[in-house]
């Protein structure tokens, strides 16, 4: 795991604490607090010793700060270190039921809503598959999806729900024709206020990111970034889309569309150079299926229902490691990442046939001049873009170490 200084990355406030807390769990925690939870967050079981190390903050604060996380229900105590001369050191870890939030998935061909807890794992979900996507149905799947997983829990569970984090294609009137969506249905997007949408018809703050950016800071909380601070993410999904973590941070650039990635332009079959996003998607797979007879519509069923569809997947397997060989290197050409992460919306054994392929594929290139980063599965799965998105609350109330641009919630 790689060392550095947490309060280079993770600013102290003055070293001053109110003692009462606060009893509100769902409330946006003070800076000092957050600090705390987000250095938890990172290294699990530090002890207060190590906190207040890491922290920069005084042993006294941190004693008082983690008073209150611990009245509160955010921070457990793990079992006494003993063997030290001293009193035993007392891991400290959050507590994963102390908040919840709803996550949700926007996708050209499905939505997913997952309830996830305070450490990023997934409690409830719901799938709902569609040809394309429109307005009116996907907030009737937020909006009705949100009150059935309510009603699965208790009162109190309900009350520890922080917010709701969407992850959507921005702009996702464009390439309608690539999934076969009609253009004026697509059209009304276009002036379509999802968050504002979401927000009148919920008691919940709600948060809105774009789902490849959302996929990447997933990726770097809950997935490698804790062993590669800097590296370029894929997310392949009926779209391919990804992002850059620099320094342990999401990058997202002067406009907000640093590490897009699908406008990256690369060769494709015939040699004609064309965009990353047209090689290298699910859609094309799609196409290729159908152009060979076969039903594609176990691809958007669940990811984890991909069947081996035989030559047609494995020409699209090299065919989409053949472009990303080629976007790895010309990235690294420019910053020396240190990881390529390789994601999307299927199962691990196609991830893994991708991964494996695309390191292939780059030592057929000529890597003169280049220092090839270490190619690599991603962590985190098919869901990354829905965790991200349900990561959002969470950051925003609790936590610090993110640097995720989102809108503020509406």
């Amino acid at each position: 795991m790689t060392d550095f200084t947490e309060q280079e990355t993770l600013p102290v406030m003055p070293d001053v604490v109110d003692p009462a807390g606060g009893a509100n769990q769902t409330r946006v925690r003070a800076h000092n607090e957050r600090l705390v939870m987000s250095l938890v967050r990172r290294h699990d079981g530090l002890s207060k010793a190590d906190i207040a190390r890491r922290s920069g903050l005084s042993a006294q604060t941190v004693s008082v700060i983690m008073r209150a996380l611990e009245k509160d229900g955010l921070l457990i105590r793990g079992e006494p270190t003993r063997g030290r001369v001293g009193q035993p050191s007392v891991p400290m870890h959050l507590n994963p039921s102390a908040v919840y939030s709803f996550g949700v998935k926007i996708g050209r061909r499905s939505a997913d809503l997952i309830l996830m807890d305070f450490v990023g794992t997934i409690r409830l979900n719901l799938h709902q598959p569609y040809p394309y996507p429109m307005p009116d149905d996907i907030l009737a799947f937020i909006t009705e999806g949100v009150a059935k997983l309510e009603r699965m829990l208790s009162a109190d569970e309900r009350s520890r729900i922080a917010g709701i984090g969407i992850a959507t294609p921005f702009e996702l009137w464009n390439w309608a024709p690539e999934v076969g969506a009609p253009s004026e249905a697509m059209e009304r997007w276009r002036h379509f206020d999802l968050q504002a949408a979401v927000s009148a018809r919920t008691s919940y703050p709600v948060y809105l990111q774009n789902d490849a950016t959302s996929a990447c800071g997933a990726e770097l909380v809950f997935g490698v970034g804790a062993n590669y601070p800097d590296f370029i993410y894929f997310y392949i999904g009926s779209f391919i889309g990804g992002g850059i973590v620099l320094n342990s941070a999401l990058f997202s650039g002067r406009t907000g569309t640093a590490g897009a990635l699908g406008p990256l332009q690369v060769p494709g079959p015939d040699g004609r150079t064309q965009p990353l996003l047209k090689v290298a998607s699910i859609f094309v797979l799609e196409n290729m299926l159908r152009e060979r007879g076969i039903d594609a519509r176990p691809l958007w069923y669940t990811a984890e229902e991909w069947i081996d569809f035989g030559a047609a997947l494995e020409d699209w397997i090299v065919q989409t490691a053949e472009a990303l060989a080629r976007a790895i290197i010309s990235a690294a050409s420019i910053i020396d990442f240190a990881a390529a992460v390789i994601d999307g919306g299927f199962p691990s054994w196609v991830r893994a046939r991708i991964v494996a392929a695309t390191r292939t594929a780059v030592q057929d290139l000529d890597l003169q001049g280049v220092i090839v980063p270490d190619i690599i599965e991603g962590a985190v799965g098919s869901e990354a873009r829905a965790i991200g998105g349900a990561s959002l609350p969470l950051f925003s109330r609790y936590l610090l170490d993110t640097n995720v641009l989102f809108k503020e919630p509406a």
